[in-house]
């Protein structure tokens, strides 16, 4: 899989550190992933991918439906999260080296 990242220059929302999007191959092939955000997480600095979802209300109560969806291995947007944390880290070495 290759993944495109896109840094949050401005800040907002805050701790938002980039967006992204992947072009699909493997592990992603039975998965259809619309884009995604690599957050900073508060207090240890790490890192937390979230995928992209639509908000809905059922009774006055909201919910929410994840666009990204297993169709036969549950486990694949795990391994999806881990190449997507693993290609930032990359883009954000190669990004402070050129600085």
């Amino acid at each position: 899989m290759t993944i495109k990242i896109t840094p949050n220059d401005h800040g907002n929302p805050a701790g938002e550190l980039a967006d992204g999007n992947p072009l699909h191959r493997r592990p992603a092939r039975r998965l259809k992933l619309i884009g995604f955000s690599v957050w900073e997480t508060k207090g240890d600095g790490g890192r937390n991918v979230t995928f992209t979802a639509r908000q809905y209300s059922v009774n006055g109560e909201r919910r929410s439906f994840a666009l990204l969806r297993p169709i036969i291995d549950t486990t694949a947007q795990g391994r999806v999260r881990e190449l997507i944390l693993d290609a930032y880290a990359e883009w954000e070495a190669r990004a402070s080296v050129a600085s």
